[in-house]
């Protein structure tokens, strides 16, 4: 039974094989008529086996942080048939020294946020401005997709068979690699963020809530993954997209000199982005960097504590120490007004901005190797981010600086180490609710808004029982490692304000309102009957 499953292709390895064969065989027919070459040529070309790629679930089209169909901005210098020829070659010579490997992932991958349809840069070509499908669309496309293809699965897996056996990671393997990385990555993300909020809390700070230069960094970084075309360019192993710019540009060639149209061009391009995206929203190491370390980098958690702390005249500046200037409600509304624009606004902006340098630095971004990422990289993530773990939760049963400062209170495990053995797990919840939830409502991602809300509850209650205080000093580091790390990795604002740019515009307002209220409704709950009662007692540790 399970050997039967495995040779049945998932959907997204058939939307895969279908755009690769169209794509190289329309380079390849393209080269062979422009050339005059013989016709073994293109035999040759026909007969090559499918590129190696990751066996991808459905569910990670609900990943909210990939684009599949928005054009990219079109080279304009010309290509010549020596160009085209070397490239050609290059790519025979990639296909017979790289071995086929796939991923068998599970279909419920397809609900991850970071993997879903959003593009930053709606139309990247100045030239011809054109909305990218909503969200919305893209799920009913998918739904549409799906159905398509449970009709034609036999016929493809008849093709199947005629291929060159492809070697399959299992279905265990390729969830231990997924899990690897995001633990891996949470780590990171943490500890980005953790160590730009202590760069950023300085006297006479422009911003005294350093909660927003994470949210902006992290937003930064997933617009770049999001945008670029770069990094996983060989995830394939041949590069694909390259290879139907090339035949985007002859288009334009032909164009210019009143031959095809410039609709022919657009699709092309279209089908080289979609075959792109549909093997690199697979990949367990661009899960990792999107849903893992952009995720943990920002906080949707803090982001709402800063808004309740703004409001209850409790957001501590660097040059004020831990009194604040008395002051009436309606400055108190406008400094909750003034964090949440501020923290919305700017990483909105971040999400741009990193799309733009994506395209900036397109021609000096490196690609990651092929064999190294499949043989090396998701092999070694393994032992590593497991190791990272348990080296954080030793470094927490046996602080560095217990023996270095004798007669002073340990900071390490307040400050960070709490926070790493708490942040996979936030990270962990965060993917699996996204997996399950987010297929729900196509207008509504359910399961981001689950995580932020209810991660911002968890930590509205650390906070309050850590400014009671019971526990003494271990308890109070544990309680701010549950805040930075588990609370922090749980609720996200990258995907947030992905995904309220890739919702059409009602329903953004409704969902980023829904998301902001709630939770700022759950926090004024939780710490607003501590602070307005008993108040809010002095922290028994430092952070």
């Amino acid at each position: 039974m399970a050997s039967n499953q495995s040779q049945i292709p998932s959907k997204h390895h058939v939307e895969r094989d279908t755009v690769l064969g169209n794509i190289a065989e329309s380079v390849s027919g393209e080269a062979v008529s422009r050339q005059d070459s013989a016709p073994s040529r293109k035999q040759h070309n026909t007969s090559q086996p499918s590129s190696p790629d990751y066996d991808a679930p459905e569910s990670y089209m609900n990943i909210h942080d990939v684009d599949e169909d928005a054009d990219r901005l079109d080279p304009i210098e010309p290509v010549n048939t020596e160009e085209q020829s070397r490239l050609q070659a290059r790519r025979q010579r990639r296909r017979s020294s790289v071995s086929q490997t796939s991923y068998a992932i599970p279909d419920s991958y397809a609900n991850v946020p970071e993997l879903e349809g959003i593009a930053p840069i709606p139309s990247p070509d100045e030239r011809r401005l054109r909305a990218a499908p909503s969200l919305e669309e893209g799920r009913a496309l998918e739904r549409e997709f799906s159905s398509r293809q449970d009709a034609q699965q036999r016929g493809a897996e008849q093709e199947e068979t005629e291929k060159p056996m492809i070697e399959e990671v299992s279905r265990l393997a390729t969830e231990i690699y997924t899990v690897s990385y995001l633990i891996l990555f949470a780590i990171l993300g943490t500890l980005a963020r953790l160590g730009l909020q202590a760069l950023t809390f300085y006297v006479g700070a422009p911003v005294s809530f350093s909660s927003v230069w994470p949210n902006f960094a992290g937003s930064l970084v997933l617009g770049f993954l999001a945008e670029d075309r770069m990094l996983f360019r060989y995830e394939w192993g041949t590069p694909t997209y390259e290879l139907q710019l090339l035949r985007a540009r002859q288009n334009g060639a032909e164009e210019e000199a009143g031959g095809s149209s410039s609709d022919r061009t657009a699709i092309d391009l279209a089908a080289a982005k979609k075959a792109h995206m549909a093997t690199k929203k697979t990949i367990p190491l661009y899960i990792g960097l999107a849903t893992g370390f952009c995720g943990s980098f920002t906080s949707f958690s803090s982001f709402i504590r800063d808004i309740f702390l703004a409001l209850s005249n409790d957001l501590l500046v660097p040059d004020a120490g831990s009194i604040t200037t008395p002051r009436n409600g309606g400055y108190s509304f406008m400094a909750l007004l003034a964090v949440t624009i501020t923290t919305v606004s700017l990483s909105i902006t971040g999400l741009f901005v990193g799309a733009q340098l994506a395209l900036a630095l397109e021609p000096i971004t490196p690609s990651l190797p092929f064999p190294f990422t499949r043989k090396f990289l998701d092999r070694f993530a393994v032992f590593l981010a497991w190791g990272c773990w348990l080296g954080a939760i030793l470094l927490s049963a046996l602080p560095p600086d217990r023996f270095s400062s004798l007669g002073v209170a340990e900071t390490w495990r307040g400050r960070a180490t709490f926070s790493l053995v708490f942040a996979p797990l936030g990270c962990l919840g965060r993917f699996y609710a996204s997996l399950y939830l987010n297929g729900y409502l196509a207008s509504f991602p359910l399961g981001t808004f689950t995580v932020n809300v209810f991660g911002t509850m968890v930590l509205g209650m650390a906070w309050d029982l850590a400014h009671v205080p019971v526990g003494g000093v271990i308890g109070c580091q544990v309680l701010q490692g549950i805040e930075d790390g588990f609370c922090g990795c749980l609720t996200t604002v990258s995907t947030w304000v992905a995904e309220l740019t890739a919702l059409r515009r009602r329903h953004a307002y409704v969902y980023g309102g829904a998301s902001v209220l709630a939770a700022l409704a759950c926090m004024v709950a939780i710490m607003g009957g501590l602070r307005w009662s008993d108040g809010f007692s002095a922290l028994s540790c430092l952070h």
